[in-house]
């Protein structure tokens, strides 16, 4: 007998639901960060199952338990039939998570879930908390067309500042900016130089992104902060391509900020002159994709093309910059038979800008004429990925993955190659004087005998898969070496001189009426470094069972072993961890029903590798030293000063380019960095349609690491303490890598006798604060997935986070050096340091969605709201700190010691100086489906900061005007443009697309 509509509504209704658990929020945690992803559910007992690719007619078939249970592992993404007993069901298979489908007799023999947006449906087999875009979802979004852009759309995800890497990169629950792992088809591609890039891809030959903000399994770890997958498009039995064109025009965008420079001495002189820039990008794409051999051999491949054309203003230059070089991707995927799949991904990532520089008749001049001096920078490398899945039995399945990545270091050639025999030189105001060519490429240059800088990834990884009854059992290893060559250099001339006027009171360097008021002095700085090849090695395995109980608890246990090792130009380990432990634990309970309510919690352990970074600048000889001089002229070519008198007061040293001793460099125990996470949610469906949720999350930093460099000072008290009356600091490291606030182990000479011991120092003679950093959040969700006329996602996070440390990198000062800030490099750096980090966001509110107007019409949009970031005032450390004469070298204001407005120092606490304030952003987007004799053919306006929001959004947090004018009295300069804005939101701007697809 057949249904009444209503019944028939009904059932379809629950049957969507349960077809649909897992193209969710929270996806499946055995599948970690992987590219594929999975299938189960419930059919007759002992039935034959047979799930089928129509895209590339694949097919696989195995028996359903007693219980009538079933799963198919390490599907890749992409639509599938699964059938059983004259069943039928349609369903869509995402990365990374768990797809459920019911073949029981008595619902509809058919039924397709299509459009697996984030945050939508409920997967009760998963304990991770992820978000999936498709590319199709994304292009319906008004974002920016790169993944950092879309996985701001996550909860609890903030831009980061943008003066670290290439701008923009997200931060994920506390973490720093330079935490975060990058992979492509399941392939590791974060560039751990200083974990600030990754090897990227044409946008357009994403299928899918993965978002991972926390709770992930064992089978992946180095990270702390989240995880951004990507799936390529691939080849199919039937013939599609397509073409692309986005064009953002420099006529619809909104024009910048300047900000003046406030200081008496830089009267006229801009911070930020950006007003008049102009900015436009052409992008435009080719792909197509199809059978080699239908059924077994597929094709894919996409050329990017681009022309993006920049022109900035600034006071004596004006610049324009034109990037042109196309990239590309090819994937192949072979399945000579149903049980193994062979997949090959090659990406070509280079990059290449020609740039002309116009000399200014007129300062700040906003036009180009003349004839420009040429030059070019290149960057980027390539990409290649192979991968083989064996499905060896209907339980037990195996994958191997190799690839390699290469990234050239940014090169520049032409012009703006520095003279190298006309010193670095500024005026009294910071003006750029003699022969020297500045900005380009700046005060360094590399050495001219060594090769270009680069970084180069070669890594491997083996998984199996075993089902066994209600277990999924999963091991592996993977194991990777990274290689970074980096050039030494120096000052452009060998020598950096900078010109000061002698303060009323004539102290200059410490030392009292050094000269007249008034009169002239001169600052000489020195600086080298030596080149070299750095390795580190980093490799894990894991272990990890998903225990589905019953229908209503899932248990997940996993156990992973990090082992990480740094070595130094010469091959010798500096820094080595083996078998560090990294358990994970989770659960998820379902209440059983058609649509069930879910609780679900996780903890967990994760590491984080050594930057090579720390390599290079721990290990290799480096000379930076400056001292002070009164002169009596200046050279008429370079403007270097004449006839330097007696040098005026101590030089002030802060390495003295020997090449460290291996050995000595870092405590002989360092604890790598790791985090602990705990995460407790719930999900459930609300009303027709909807599904809400509600996840708290707990982090907390165990065992930083960073490097401290008072250490002469340190080991002289601690060895006269001890007795040992020969020892000479000068054999000792200048800077080590330890975990602040714990004791530190140490190879020294203590005899001075050229043998190494090993001793405990203890903790209280660097004084440096403990490493902390936790991070506490509640975030609640909401989702009404698209069905066929609108949809709706949105949601708030509330959270804290506080501690002595932001991370691997500093956004306070901008410094990239992963791992080894200027944080804790001397003890007084730390008073004060306890406080709200620069990645502290209490309220973040996003909503985004779609609308169709009428046929062949729909409207998108995605807006947000986020409050500001906590500010802190950085100066200089008084004379009164415990280790003034050794921090006093340091040029760079990094203190929470800081002039108050009567001059005076004083300490604060960070992030207690105000916040930036809220940010508000609006986009969207008008799409346009004409219809065509054949084929699809989309036309797109998106218009990026509808309101045209340009907040400030960083501020300068320097209160102190220098090192030469701070100290403990009174009466000292501030800077006036302390507090001035030094970022903003990008401007409004306008982006057309015209897309054809066939």
């Amino acid at each position: 007998m057949m249904n009444s509509p209503k019944k028939a509504r009904d059932m379809f209704k629950k049957s969507c639901i349960a077809l649909a658990v897992g193209l969710c929020f929270v996806g499946g945690a055995a599948y970690g960060q992987s590219a594929d992803g999975s299938l189960s559910g419930q059919a007759k007992p002992s039935a034959v199952v047979t799930i089928t690719s129509p895209e590339t007619g694949v097919s696989r078939q195995l028996t359903a338990d007693k219980d009538g249970a079933f799963t198919f592992s390490k599907l890749p993404p992409g639509k599938y039939k699964v059938s059983a007993a004259g069943v039928s069901r349609d369903v869509t298979v995402v990365v990374g998570t768990g797809s459920r489908v019911s073949l029981e007799v008595g619902q509809l023999d058919k039924v397709e879930v299509v459009g697996s947006r984030a945050a939508n449906l409920i997967d009760v087999s998963s304990v991770e908390s992820t978000t999936v875009f498709t590319q199709e979802q994304i292009q319906a979004l008004p974002v920016a067309r790169n993944v950092n852009a879309v996985a701001l759309l996550a909860p609890g995800v903030v831009r980061g500042d943008a003066g670290l890497g290439a701008g923009s990169i997200p931060s994920f629950g506390g973490a720093s900016v330079a935490e975060n792992g990058y992979y492509i088809n399941g392939f590791d591609v974060t560039n751990i130089r200083n974990f600030l890039s990754y090897a990227d891809l044409p946008f357009e030959a994403i299928a899918q992104q993965q978002i991972k903000t926390g709770g992930y399994g064992a089978e992946y770890g180095r990270s702390l902060g989240g995880v951004i997958s990507l799936v390529t498009k691939r080849g199919t039995n039937d013939w599609k391509g397509g073409g692309s064109l986005y064009w953002a025009p420099e006529k619809l965008r909104s024009a910048g900020k300047n900000v003046a420079d406030l200081e008496p001495t830089q009267s006229g002189n801009f911070r930020i002159f950006a007003k008049d820039d102009k900015t436009e990008s052409l992008n435009y794409n080719v792909y197509a994709g199809g059978p080699i051999i239908k059924d077994q051999l597929f094709v894919f491949g996409l050329v990017e093309g681009k022309r993006d054309v920049g022109t900035n203003y600034g006071s004596s230059l004006g610049v324009k910059s034109t990037s042109d070089r196309p990239n590309g991707m090819l994937k192949l995927d072979f399945q000579p038979v149903s049980s193994h799949l062979l997949e090959l991904t090659a990406i070509d990532n280079r990059n290449k800008t020609k740039i002309q520089d116009y000399t200014n008749t007129t300062r700040y001049q906003t036009t180009l004429t003349g004839n420009p001096t040429s030059s070019a920078q290149e960057s980027g490398g390539s990409v290649l990925i192979g991968k083989w899945t064996g499905y060896l039995t209907d339980n037990f399945t195996v994958s191997a993955l190799a690839g390699q990545v290469q990234d050239k270091v940014l090169k520049t050639t032409g012009a703006r190659v520095a003279d190298l025999s006309c010193p670095v030189v500024l005026e009294t105001n910071l003006a750029e004087i003699g022969c020297w060519i500045k900005p380009f490429p700046g005060p360094t240059v590399r050495d001219p005998n060594a090769p270009d800088d680069s970084d180069g990834r070669k890594a491997a990884r083996l998984d199996a898969e075993y089902l066994w009854g209600p277990h999924t059992i999963r091991a592996g290893y993977d194991g990777q070496k990274f290689t970074s060559d980096s050039a030494g250099g120096g000052y452009s001339g060998g020598f950096y001189y900078r010109y000061f006027v002698t303060p009323a009171s004539g102290t200059i360097n410490g030392v009292a009426n050094a000269a007249p008021a008034g009169s002239q002095y001169v600052r000489r700085r020195l600086l080298s470094s030596t080149s070299g090849s750095f390795e580190v090695d980093n490799a894990a395995i894991y272990l990890e069972d998903t225990w589905q109980i019953n229908k209503n608890w899932l248990v997940y246990a996993g156990f992973r072993t990090e082992s990480f090792d740094n070595k130094n130009g010469d091959g010798v380990s500096f820094v080595k961890a083996d078998n560090l432990p990294a358990p994970r634990l989770g659960f998820s309970w379902n209440s059983g029903e058609a649509t069930p309510t879910k609780i679900y919690g996780t903890a967990g352990r994760y590491f984080i590798p050594v930057a090579s970074n720390t390599n290079i600048r721990a290990t290799r000889g480096e000379l930076f030293e400056q001292r002070f001089f009164r002169f009596s002229g200046r050279d008429p070519i370079t403007q270097g000063p004449l006839n330097l008198s007696a040098e005026i007061g101590r030089p002030q040293i802060v390495s003295d380019g020997t090449l460290p001793n291996p050995a000595t460099i870092a405590d002989t125990k360092l604890r790598p960095m790791s985090q602990d996470e705990f995460i407790l949610g719930f999900q459930r469906p609300w009303g027709k349609g909807w599904v809400v949720g509600a996840k708290a999350t707990s982090r907390k930093i165990r065992n930083g690491f960073d490097d401290y460099c008072d250490t002469h000072h340190a080991l002289e008290v601690w060895a006269a303490d001890n007795k040992f009356n020969n020892f000479d600091s000068g054999t000792a490291a200048g800077c080590i890598l330890m975990n602040p606030g714990r004791d530190v182990n140490l190879q020294v000479d203590v005899n001075n006798d050229g043998k190494l011991q090993e001793v405990t120092i203890p903790a209280r003679y660097f004084g440096v604060a403990p490493y902390k950093r936790t991070y506490q959040a509640l975030e609640l969700s909401f989702s009404r997935p698209w069905d066929g006329k609108w949809s709706l996602d949105g949601s708030y996070t509330w959270s804290r986070s506080r501690g002595t440390a932001e991370g691997y990198v500093s956004s306070i000062i901008n410094q990239e050096d992963a791992g080894i800030t200027q944080d804790f490099d001397f003890a007084s750096l730390t008073d004060g340091a306890d406080g709200f980090l620069p990645n502290d966001r209490t309220h973040q509110i996003k909503v985004y969605g779609n609308y169709q107007i009428a046929d062949g019409f729909r409207l998108g949009f995605n807006g947000s709201a986020t409050s500001g970031r906590p500010l802190s005032c950085i100066g200089f450390v008084p004379t009164t700190a415990r280790d003034y004469a050794t921090a006093v070298n340091y040029t760079t204001a990094s203190s929470y010691y800081c002039l108050n407005n009567a001059g005076t120092s004083v300490l604060t606490q960070r992030g207690s100086q105000g916040r930036t304030p809220w940010t508000y952003g609006l986009d969207l987007q008008v799409a346009y489906a004409p219809k065509v004799p054949t084929g699809k053919l989309t036309l797109l306006l998106d218009v990026l900061n509808v309101l045209n929001s340009q907040k400030a959004v960083e501020f300068d947090e320097v209160r102190d005007f220098s090192r030469q004018t701070s100290n403990a009295a009174t009466g000292n300069q501030l800077s006036l443009n302390y507090g001035q804005p030094a970022g903003f939101q990008t401007p409004r701007y306008v982006r057309l697309t015209a897309r054809y697809e066939f």
